[in-house]
C-alpha cells in the first residue's frame, strides 16, 4: 500500500514541518498538550472507516461489534476517572458537548447564568454569535474587581433576579480554584441545574490537584485534550439516569450524527493513561510549574490577574511592563522566538479581542515534555526578552535558537 509520502507528498511535507515546529518550540498555550504515541496510533486507524450511529447495543448499522466494545471501554474509564454514574464519549468537541448539555437541561428561550467571555468564560457559554445565545438567553455574573475572582454575591444576586434554568461554572481563562459546592448551594436556592464545564481543569481533577465537580454539579462537560492529554474531542458526565437519557438523546440524534470512533478509541487510550498513578504525578507537576512560572514572571515585573494561579494557567497583564504593549504584538513576537502563546483579554480590558492587553500562558504541554520548576525561570526570561525585542528580528532569532536548544533536552512524548 502506498505511504502518505508517496500518495500526497505535499500533505506529508506539511505534517513533517508541523512535527518539527512542535519539537523545537515551547508550547505555552493553556488549552494545548502533547498526546502519547499510543493515542496518535489509536486515532490513525481503520476505525475511521465505519459508521456507528447510536450507542453500544443499539446501533443503526451492522458490523459494530468491536466499536461497541471500544466505546464501552471509553465510557467505563471516563466514569472511573471522575467517580460518576454516566458518561457520553461521543461529542466531537467541547462546544458540541456544551450544546448537548444545554439541550438536555433547557428549552429554547430559557435563561441561564454564566461568566462573560471577556472575564474568562467560554464562547459556548453565551457569546452572542454562538448557538448558546441564539437559542437560549444568557445572563452573566461578575468577577470581584478587587480580587479578580468569582464574585459569589453577584452570582447569588443574578440567580435570584433571573431564576435561571441552569448556572454554569468552569472557564477558559480563570487561574483559581472553583468552589463547586458554593455554586451548587446557589443553584439549589433558585431550583437551577448546575453545569460545570471543566475542559481546562479536567486533568487536574483526575490527577487530584483540583476539587471534583461531583457530587455538586448535575452535569459536567469537558474536552478530552488540554490537561487530560487525550485527542481533541468532548465528554459529558452526570450522575442520574434521567439526565443521562436526556444527554444521550441530545448528542444523538439531537446535535450529531455518526460518532468519530477512531477518536473515541484515542479517548479510551488517554483515559487509561490518566488512570495510572504516574498521571497524578504529572498533574501535580503541571501546578508546580505554573506556580514557578507565575512567580518568575512576577519577579520580572509582570502583573498577573488575581495575583497568581492555583491551576495550570495564568493571565499576564502586559501593560504593567509597558502600557503600549498589546497581546497581539506579543503573541507574534513570542512565536518568532519559539514560544507559542495566545493573546487574551484581561479584566476590563480597554482593547478589543483582536488586540487585547494580555497573554494567557499554561504549563500542561511543557510539563508533558519533562520541564520542571528549575526550568521555569529560564522560560520566563525567554518570554521577557522576546517581549522586549518584539521589533528586533536578530534578537528574536537568537532567542529562537536558545529555545530550540532547550527543547532538544526535553524530547516529545512517546
Amino acid at each position: 500500500m502506498p505511504t502518505l509520502k508517496q500518495t500526497d507528498p505535499q500533505i506529508f511535507d506539511l505534517i513533517q514541518k508541523e512535527q518539527k515546529r512542535q519539537e523545537t518550540t515551547l508550547e505555552l498555550i493553556a488549552s494545548e498538550n502533547h498526546v502519547s504515541t499510543a493515542v496518535i496510533e489509536a486515532v490513525g486507524t481503520v476505525l475511521t472507516n465505519k459508521y456507528a450511529e447510536g450507542y453500544p447495543g443499539g446501533r443503526y448499522y451492522g458490523g459494530c461489534e468491536y466499536y461497541d466494545q471500544i466505546e464501552t471501554l471509553a465510557i467505563d474509564r471516563a466514569k472511573q476517572m471522575f467517580g460518576c454514574g454516566f458518561a457520553n464519549v461521543q461529542p466531537h468537541c467541547g462546544a458540541n458537548a456544551n450544546l448537548a448539555a444545554f439541550m438536555a437541561m433547557m428549552q429554547p428561550g430559557d435563561n441561564f447564568l454564566s461568566l462573560n467571555l471577556s472575564s474568562g468564560g467560554h464562547l459556548s457559554h453565551g457569546m452572542k454569535l454562538n448557538a448558546s445565545a441564539v437559542f437560549y438567553k444568557p445572563h452573566h455574573y461578575e468577577l470581584n474587581p478587587d480580587t479578580q475572582t468569582i464574585d459569589f454575591d453577584s452570582v447569588r444576586r443574578k440567580a435570584h433576579e433571573i431564576k435561571p434554568k441552569a448556572i454554569l461554572c468552569g472557564y477558559s481563562a480563570y487561574p483559581r480554584i472553583i468552589d463547586f459546592k458554593k455554586f451548587r448551594e446557589i443553584a439549589d436556592e433558585v431550583g437551577a441545574y448546575l453545569m460545570a464545564d471543566v475542559a481546562h481543569i479536567a486533568g487536574l481533577i483526575v490527577g487530584g490537584v483540583h476539587p471534583s465537580p461531583f457530587p455538586h454539579a448535575h452535569v459536567v462537560t469537558t474536552t478530552t485534550h488540554k490537561t487530560l492529554r487525550g485527542p481533541r474531542g468532548g465528554l459529558i458526565l452526570c450522575d442520574t439516569e434521567e439526565l443521562n437519557k436526556a444527554i444521550n438523546r441530545s448528542v444523538f440524534p439531537g446535535s450529531q450524527g455518526g460518532p468519530l470512533m477512531h477518536v473515541i478509541a484515542g479517548k479510551a487510550v488517554a483515559f487509561g493513561e490518566a488512570l495510572r498513578p504516574e498521571f497524578k504525578t504529572y498533574a501535580q507537576q503541571v501546578v508546580k510549574n505554573a506556580k514557578a512560572l507565575a512567580d518568575a514572571l512576577s519577579k520580572l515585573g509582570y502583573r498577573l490577574q488575581s495575583g497568581g494561579t492555583d491551576n495550570h494557567l495564568m493571565l499576564v497583564d502586559l501593560t504593567a511592563r509597558n502600557a503600549d504593549y498589546t497581546g497581539a504584538e506579543a503573541e507574534k513576537a513570542l512565536e518568532r522566538a519559539g514560544i507559542i502563546t495566545n493573546k487574551n483579554a484581561i479584566l476590563n480590558d480597554p482593547r478589543p479581542p483582536k488586540l487585547t492587553s494580555g497573554i494567557r500562558l499554561g504549563t500542561p504541554a511543557v510539563t508533558t515534555r519533562g520541564l520542571k520548576e528549575a526550568e521555569m525561570p529560564l522560560v520566563a526570561s525567554y518570554f521577557d526578552r522576546a517581549i522586549g525585542a518584539k521589533d528586533n528580528a536578530d534578537e528574536l532569532a537568537k532567542i529562537r535558537r536558545e529555545v530550540a536548544t532547550l527543547c532538544e533536552k526535553f524530547a516529545m512524548p512517546h
